[in-house]
């Protein structure tokens, strides 16, 4: 199955998830995932939430920023993977000086 996330409404999100400034998202969803297409500016960031039925899979296309894993702070560029299983916690924060692109799967 092929999603063209260009053919897809964008969503504008504040304070996702009770993180800074806004998120841009195109998703797509369905029985079984939730993929988006995001984006995040300087500064803006996705709030500190805990994964309870699912797991999530974060790739970065573009940019830097930071993931916050449980206790834990990783750095995030271009070409990297961050995975939050089911039962942890995590945020991701643009601290870089252009927008964070990237990829997320939800499991449900």
């Amino acid at each position: 199955m092929l999603i063209d996330f260009s053919t897809l409404d964008e969503s504008v999100i504040k304070n996702f998830y009770g993180g800074e400034n806004y998120t841009h998202a195109f998703m797509f969803a369905d029985e079984n995932n939730r993929i988006m297409h995001g984006k995040l500016t300087p500064g803006a960031s996705i709030g500190l939430h805990k994964h309870e039925t699912g797991s999530e899979i974060v790739f970065i296309l573009q940019g830097k920023g930071k993931a916050i894993f449980d206790d834990t702070e990783e750095a995030l560029h271009s070409g990297v993977c961050h995975y939050c299983p089911k039962g942890h916690a995590h945020s991701i924060i643009n601290n870089g000086h252009e927008d964070l692109i990237f990829y997320a799967v939800v499991t449900m």
